[in-house]
């Protein structure tokens, strides 16, 4: 798929990006090279390839799942106008 100067310049705007007509050729290069690979990437045979969320074998470490606070409702709700049974209550909005 080729692309035009007026297209970069066309996405520019609708990105809402101030383009110099001098950056928009740097990109439509750079644009150019990008849709080349993506071509290239389409012939590819990936039958039989599962897809992958992630390049890596890698897992997140995760934090402990520990209490790290004091159960602090009573002092969050003496504010409140309203409270019945540890809950807030609220006018009602849909009938």
């Amino acid at each position: 798929m080729a692309i035009e100067h007026a297209d970069v310049l066309r996405a520019a705007h609708l990105a809402r990006l101030g383009l110099s007509d001098g950056d928009a050729a740097h990109y439509l290069d750079d644009l150019g090279r990008i849709l080349e690979m993506v071509d290239q990437l389409q012939g590819l045979d990936t039958e039989g390839v599962a897809p992958l969320a992630h390049p890596l074998d890698a897992t997140q470490r995760l934090r402990a799942d520990e209490v790290t606070e004091s159960n602090q409702r009573e002092r969050f709700q003496r504010c409140a106008p309203a409270v019945e049974q540890g809950l807030y209550l609220v006018p009602r909005v849909v009938e």
